[in-house]
C-alpha cells in the first residue's frame, strides 16, 4: 500500500482569513471568501479526498473498506475502523465564539437526546453533531493569541475591579468571599443578562476598558470585542480567564470542559474526530448558555506552554494526555533527513514550509514534498524517510512501542 496525496476542505465561517490558507496551498490571494479551517481527516462535516492511480475516493471510504492496512491493527481494538482524530490548520482574523467541548459520556448522552428529539444533524440550533468528546491542541504557526481556563480568582478580581459594569456590581462584590462558587455565580449572572442590559453593559465596559487599553493587553482585548460584538457580555471574559499569546512553535492543550477562545492567529490544530462545540457568546452562531454551563469546569487553571521535545535531529513531539492523537513537527535539512519509526499508526503529513521528497525504503518509491501538501501514510508502509529542506506536521494515533 503506497503514500497518497490529500485533497482537503476549507471551511468558510466568517472569521476566518482571506490571506492565511491560500498562502499555504499556493492559491490565489485574497481569497473569494474568508478561509478559516483547512480539515484533514474522515469528519462527515469536510472529509478529506485520496488521490488514487484509480481515481478519487474518501478517506472515510478507503479507511472503511481497509482498516487495518491504513489504520493499524492496534488502533483498530482501541477506537475501531474509524480515524480517531481530526487535523485542521486554523486561521482566525476575527475572534472565534467563547466556548467549551463535552467529555466523552456528555458527548454521547447529548447526542442521543437531540437525535431522539429528532433535531436535523445539520440543524443551525443542533450542539451535539457527534458523539465524541474533542480534547485538542493547538500549535502557534504565527502569533496567536487565545483564552484558555479560568484565571486564578484573585487576579480575576483585579483585572474586573476598574470595569465591572453598574448592572454586576452586586455578584461582584460577592466573587471574592465565594470563590469558585462566586466565579460560576458571577460568569452566570454576566451571560444571562437580558438583551436591554447586556447593551448597556457592554457600552459601560468599553468605555472604562478604553481608558485602560494603554495598561494592559486585556483591555485592550476588551475594546476589540466590544467592537466586533457590541451587545455580547464575553467582552469581559480576558479578565475572567488565562489571556495567552502563544508564540510560533508553542503549543497548549484543551481538555474537555475547559472554557477558551481563540482570539487571532494562524496555527496548527489537533483534536479527537468530533466537532461538538458548546457556545456561550462572541459569535453568530447558535448559543446555548445553559448547556454551557452544564458542561464547564469552573476552576482555576494554569495553562502549561508546551514546547516541542526533541526525538532526534529531524523531529520534535508537542506531548499532551490525548489517547487519539500525537502531534510532531519534522524539520529536515540536508544533513539531517526524517527517518519514520517501523511501527506507526495511520500518520498524515502536511508540508507548512520548504520542499523536499519521501522515498520508501524498501521498493524506492518517491513523491515530491512542496508546501500544502499533504500526505496520509499507511500504518503497513515500509519505514520512509523525507529528504530535502522542509517543515511538516505530522499526526498519528499513540502506540505502545517495543
Amino acid at each position: 500500500m503506497p503514500i497518497y496525496r490529500l485533497e482537503n476542505t476549507i471551511q468558510p465561517y466568517e472569521w476566518g482569513s482571506g490571506t492565511a490558507i491560500s498562502e499555504l496551498l499556493g492559491k490565489p490571494v485574497p481569497s473569494k471568501e474568508p478561509e478559516a479551517e483547512l480539515w484533514l481527516g474522515t469528519h462527515p462535516k469536510g472529509p478529506s479526498t485520496v488521490i488514487t492511480k484509480e481515481g478519487r475516493i474518501s478517506l472515510h471510504e478507503m479507511i472503511a473498506q481497509r482498516p487495518v492496512e491504513i489504520l493499524g491493527s492496534e488502533a483498530v481494538q482501541h477506537f475501531g475502523p474509524v480515524l480517531p482524530y481530526l487535523f485542521k490548520v486554523l486561521a482566525a482574523d476575527k475572534p472565534l465564539s467563547i466556548q467549551a467541548h463535552p467529555d466523552k459520556s456528555q458527548a454521547e448522552s447529548g447526542f442521543n437526546r437531540e437525535e431522539k428529539g429528532g433535531v436535523p444533524i445539520d440543524a443551525p440550533h443542533r450542539n451535539y453533531r457527534d458523539d465524541n468528546h474533542k480534547p485538542e491542541i493547538i500549535c502557534a504557526l504565527t502569533p496567536f493569541w487565545g483564552l484558555n481556563g479560568f484565571r486564578s480568582l484573585e487576579k480575576a478580581v483585579s483585572l474586573l475591579s476598574p470595569v465591572c459594569p453598574i448592572v454586576l456590581k452586586n455578584v461582584f462584590l460577592k466573587l471574592e468571599n465565594k470563590g469558585v462558587e462566586g466565579l460560576k455565580t458571577f460568569f452566570t449572572s454576566m451571560m444571562t443578562l437580558s438583551v436591554e442590559d447586556r447593551e448597556k453593559a457592554v457600552q459601560e465596559v468599553n468605555g472604562k476598558a478604553k481608558a485602560l487599553a494603554g495598561t494592559s493587553p486585556v483591555y485592550r482585548w476588551m475594546v476589540d470585542l466590544a467592537r466586533e460584538y457590541p451587545a455580547d457580555m464575553g467582552v469581559l471574559s480576558p479578565a475572567l480567564l488565562n489571556l495567552i499569546c502563544l508564540s510560533p512553535g508553542q503549543a497548549m492543550f484543551l481538555p474537555a470542559g475547559q472554557l477558551h477562545a481563540y482570539l487571532n492567529g494562524v496555527g496548527i490544530e489537533l483534536m479527537a474526530n468530533s466537532d461538538n462545540v458548546l457556545r456561550g457568546g462572541l459569535t453568530p452562531k447558535h448559543v446555548d448558555v445553559p448547556e454551557l454551563l452544564r458542561v464547564v469546569r469552573f476552576e482555576e487553571t494554569t495553562v502549561q506552554i508546551i514546547h516541542p521535545s526533541f526525538l532526534q535531529p529531524s523531529l520534535s513531539e508537542y506531548s499532551c494526555p490525548a489517547t487519539e492523537f500525537s502531534l510532531y513537527v519534522i524539520k529536515t535539512t540536508k544533513d539531517h533527513p526524517y527517518l519514520s519509526l517501523q511501527k506507526r499508526s495511520v500518520e498524515i503529513l502536511l508540508c507548512i514550509k520548504g520542499e523536499g521528497m519521501i522515498t520508501v525504503d524498501e521498493d524506492g518509491d518517491a513523491w515530491s514534498i512542496k508546501q500544502g501538501d499533504s500526505f496520509l501514510i499507511p500504518a503497513c508502509l515500509a519505514p520512509y524517510r523525507i529528504t530535502g529542506n522542509a517543515q511538516l506536521y505530522k499526526a498519528s494515533v499513540p502506540l505502545k512501542q517495543p
